[in-house]
Formats: structure tokens, C-alpha cells, sequence
């Protein structure tokens, strides 16, 4: 590619309407719904008429709250075609955390489902906005909530207060399509079109601001690193609500016209049927989720060889995980590298990188990204194999945290560099090695340590499923080593064969001294490890031992 893309995401869905319109856009194998480009075009048009007729206008924020439903897709389009801004909502939250996403993005409109297993988001936005019970549809006044306007369940049934999505598209069918036609003449690349918040591993969470611009180009370089054509099929189980789902899959199918096959809550075994059925050619997801498919009883009943690509992010990857994932599902697995607020690629493996550098690295950086490793102390370039800060500049860095200039100016530098809090270095490839996050960092009696070293060497443990570490506070040495394991079924392991493991093959001081045996690590809904709560869970655990911790 000699040049980015100045298409907007309206732009590139017409695009392939036109040209493919009959070509496969979407598919739900497990309900056998499917989606040409031309009918699901047409089907965001319908919605984006009766989205203006709520009053949604050209950079109102527009809540999605759902698991991977099918018009999960068709609310972001429509949302993009009339210059809105799509505010992606953590499929996790709870009460207290959507009131603050709707109260801190000024949130115009809520599309939201009936929620998940443990979460009932019907009951919560009632709780949260009591006018809804009482206020004519399309005409919300709520107290707490000033800029909310209207509430829509993704679906058939109907709540007191809300629109239905149904409702909608019938709606919609029988208006002009003059005023969309001109709000979509209006739309920019550079506008801000997604709006995702902060997963929280740390701190508040915060608005990250991305344009057509980042998120469609971010998407069309990680398909070209694979090489993605209009003959893939893609197999996405990764929230949409991430940047995974949202950019890395879903904008790398709009740019190349390739089908999407949905899965819409992660479930391994409609994953492995989906694949099979539909012969997907790449899927995706966080190392979790490949080890819930690999561990899967029925793995072996299902022909994975029509797959030939893939991504496993979203935390670090294990390397013996890679090369089972690479020998079992037939794939040249490639990692992505990037955060939130970098749209989120910077750096991604190549499926024509050798064995050892797609799993040993998190390969080179974007065509038109300039990634550094940036000296933390001394904010100086570090030369080659020296450790420091992961920073970029390029299209794919945020417009910004939203009403949030100096949050802002702390992660972008005067230079436009962004600082991600990531540690890793450069070797002389031209390839980076993440080692761990700055605050992930134990130090003990002086000593650093990176858990994502003590992680690989645990993980060739044969009996362990899974494994992280973390800091658990010391009062003598500060902090002291602390590994979390999730065992294989059937399996068995002690504290002491793991410490007869790590004599003699890492440094004493890196061997853990606190040993946890747990069902589940702490998430966030993108699927990354909380490690702060893992550092809670291991607190309370030594506590209930009678173990004096700080």
C-alpha cells in the first residue's frame, strides 16, 4: 500500500454494496442468518432515516450496550453515515459504571439488549433514568442524565419509555432518504465515529476519541498483514465493544469485502462449529479463549483446515499457546500489539514472519506508524535490546480522551508520541518484545522483575492451563513474587513441584513465593487479566491462611 485510506466507513460499506452486492457481508451460522452487502447497506440506511427522526444529529454520541447481536453492526453504520459517534459500552458494567459512561460521554441515544447471564440491563437503565417509566417515547427529561434523549431495545419486545429496534426499521422504511443523503455528503474521515472507553486495568476509565481515519485504516493494514482478500471469511468471537472486534475484525472486513461469520457471546464450541461449517479461513481471539477452545472435549470432532490466519492479542500470549494454536487449528497465527488509544494497532506479526518471530515477538510496526522505544527517565531513544517505554506517532494515535486535555497531553508528547506504559524493547530485526507494564513491574529488595518472563517459564509446566503473576506486597523485600494457576482438568500440582521446576532454571529471586490455585483470573469484558485484582485475590487468600501481608 503506498497510501492510507481517505474513505469514511459509510464510504467503504457503499463501496462494496456496489461492487460485491450479492458476496456474503455477515453471517450467523448458528441461527443460519445471513446478511448480502447490498441487504445489510440497505438495512442501515433504513435505520440512519429513523435515527434522524429521533433528533440524532451529526456528532451526537449514540450508546451501544450489547453482546454481538446481528444489528449491533447495523447501529454502528448508521450511526457513521450520519456523522454520530458510536459509543462502544463494556458488556460487563454494572450500574455504577454505566451511569458514569453515559454521564461522562454526554450520551444522546442508548440502543441496549436484554443484558447478559448475571447483568439486567433493562432493570438498570430503569433504575438509573425512573423517567423512562413515565415520559412519552422520544421525549426523555431526566434529571441526572440531561443530554439523554432516547433509549431503544436492540429487538422485538417493548418496554415502557423505549423505542424497539423493530419499531425503528419499520419507521424508517417509509421516510426520505433526503436528510440522510445530505448529513452523509457532510461526514469527514477525520471526524471522531467511535468513542471506546478504557477497559480500567488502571485508573478511571476514560473516552478515547477515534476518527474514520484511524479506525478504518487500522483495520485495512492488519488485513493487508495477512494478506485478506474478498475470499476470506473471518470468524469473529471478540466483543464488538473493543477495539479487537470493532477495528481489528469488523473494520478488516469492511476494507477487504470479505464475510464475517459472528459468534455472539464467546462459546467455544459454536466457535469450532462456526469455523467448521463455513469453512472460515481466519478467526480471532484473546489466548483465554484459544485455550478454551483447544481444551474443549469435543475439539477433535471438527475440520479446522480451511483455516489459514488469525490473531491472538489482547494480552500477552504465551508462546507454547502460539505453537499449539499453530499445530491444532492449521493457522499461521499472527499478534497484534496496540492499546486503545492507538487505534489499536502498532506493531503486528506477519504471516510471512518466521516461526520463532511470530511467536516470540510482537513482530514490526504498522506501515505508516513510527514506533520508539523511549527511555522512561531520560525520554531518549533506547538503542537495540535496551528496555524501555512503548511510544507511537502516526494516523493511528487518538484525537484525544474525550473533555479530557490533560489526561491527554500526558500520554501524547509534544513530539506526538504516545506513551503507552507498556515496557519492551527492539531487536535488530526491526521487531519488539513486550516485557510487561511499567506498573506491572516487581520490584523486589531492588531487584525488577517482569512477570511476562516468569509467565513463559511457568507455562511449560505440562500440567497448567493457564498462568499469571503479580506483586504481592512485602514488608521486607517490598514486594514478593505471587503466580496464579488454572490447571488442567484431571491435573495436579503442588507448591513444591513448581519450586523444584524453577530451581536452577531462573534466578531465586524471580522463583514465586506465594502460590495460588484458582478457577478463574479477574477480566474485563475485552478480556484482558486484571492484574490489580489479582493482587487483591492473593492478599485475601495469604489473609485467610493466617499469612501476615501488608
Amino acid at each position: 500500500m503506498n497510501q492510507l485510506s481517505e474513505k469514511t466507513i459509510g464510504e467503504w460499506l457503499e463501496y462494496w454494496a456496489e461492487k460485491t452486492p450479492d458476496n456474503e457481508f455477515m453471517v450467523y451460522s448458528d441461527r443460519n442468518l445471513r446478511f448480502t452487502w447490498k441487504q445489510f447497506n440497505e438495512r442501515v440506511d433504513t435505520l440512519a432515516k429513523s435515527m434522524l427522526s429521533l433528533g440524532v444529529q451529526a456528532g451526537d454520541h449514540v450508546g451501544i450496550w450489547a453482546q454481538n447481536v446481528p444489528d449491533w453492526l447495523t447501529i454502528l453504520y448508521a450511526s457513521a453515515k450520519i456523522g454520530a459517534v458510536t459509543v462502544t459500552v463494556n458488556t460487563n458494567y454494572k450500574q455504577h459504571e454505566l451511569e458514569y459512561v453515559i454521564k461522562n460521554s454526554d450520551m444522546h441515544t442508548l440502543f441496549l439488549t436484554n443484558g447478559t447471564f448475571d447483568s439486567d440491563y433493562i432493570e438498570m437503565i430503569y433504575n438509573i433514568v425512573p423517567e423512562l417509566r413515565t415520559n412519552q417515547r422520544g421525549h426523555l427529561t431526566s434529571e441526572k442524565f440531561p443530554e439523554l434523549k432516547n433509549v431503544v431495545y436492540i429487538g422485538q419486545e417493548k418496554f415502557r419509555g423505549m423505542y424497539s429496534t423493530t419499531e425503528l426499521l419499520l419507521l424508517g422504511k417509509n421516510l426520505e432518504a433526503q436528510q440522510m443523503s445530505a448529513m452523509r455528503k457532510t461526514v469527514n474521515c477525520h471526524d471522531v465515529t467511535n468513542m471506546q472507553y478504557t477497559s480500567g486495568t488502571t485508573g478511571f476509565p476514560k473516552g478515547v476519541m477515534l476518527t474514520h481515519h484511524n479506525i478504518v485504516n487500522n483495520g485495512l493494514l492488519t488485513g493487508e498483514n495477512m494478506a485478506f482478500t474478498q475470499e476470506d471469511k473471518l470468524c469473529i468471537c471478540v466483543p464488538l465493544f473493543h477495539c479487537f472486534g470493532v477495528v481489528l475484525a469488523a473494520m478488516n472486513c469492511l476494507t477487504h469485502g470479505c464475510a464475517q461469520v459472528m459468534v455472539e457471546r464467546f462459546d467455544p464450541l459454536v466457535v469450532l462449529a462456526s469455523i467448521h461449517k463455513e469453512r472460515c479461513t481466519a478467526v480471532y481471539g484473546v489466548p483465554t479463549m484459544f485455550i478454551a477452545e483447544l481444551n474443549h472435549p469435543m475439539f477433535d470432532l471438527f475440520d479446522l483446515t480451511s483455516l489459514r490466519t488469525g490473531i491472538m492479542a489482547g494480552s500477552l500470549c504465551p508462546i507454547e499457546l502460539m505453537k499449539r494454536v499453530s499445530d491444532k487449528m492449521h493457522m499461521t497465527i499472527t499478534s497484534v500489539y496496540g492499546l486503545t488509544e492507538t487505534s489499536p494497532g502498532m506493531t503486528q506479526t506477519r504471516i510471512t514472519d518466521s516461526f520463532e518471530v511470530r511467536t516470540t515477538t510482537v513482530g514490526s510496526d504498522y506501515p505508516f506508524v513510527e514506533v520508539r522505544i523511549i527511555d522512561p527517565e531520560t525520554g531518549k531513544e533506547c538503542p537495540v535490546d535496551v528496555q524501555g517505554e512503548l511510544c507511537c506517532r502516526g494516523f493511528n494515535v487518538m484525537k484525544g480522551y474525550y473533555k479530557n486535555p490533560e489526561a491527554t497531553a500526558e500520554v501524547i508528547d509534544k513530539d506526538g508520541f504516545l506513551h503507552s506504559g507498556d515496557l519492551g524493547m527492539k531487536d535488530a530485526d526491526g521487531n519488539y518484545r513486550v516485557t510487561g507494564r511499567i506498573k506491572d513491574m516487581i520490584i523486589r529488595g531492588g531487584e525488577n522483575i517482569y512477570p511476562r518472563e516468569v509467565e513463559e517459564f511457568l507455562y511449560l509446566l505440562p500440567d497448567i492451563k493457564d498462568v499469571q503473576v503479580a506483586g504481592i506486597p512485602s514488608e521486607k523485600y517490598g514486594e514478593e513474587v505471587g503466580a496464579f494457576f488454572i490447571l488442567k482438568e484431571g491435573s495436579s500440582l503442588s507448591e513444591e513441584e513448581i519450586r523444584d521446576f524453577c530451581r536452577g532454571k531462573i534466578s531465586r529471586h524471580k522463583i514465586p513465593k506465594y502460590y495460588f490455585f484458582i478457577e478463574q483470573f479477574p477480566m474485563t469484558g475485552s478480556g484482558k487479566i486484571q492484574k490489580y485484582k489479582l493482587k487483591e485475590i492473593g492478599q485475601n487468600l495469604l489473609k485467610e491462611q493466617g499469612v501476615d501481608v501488608i
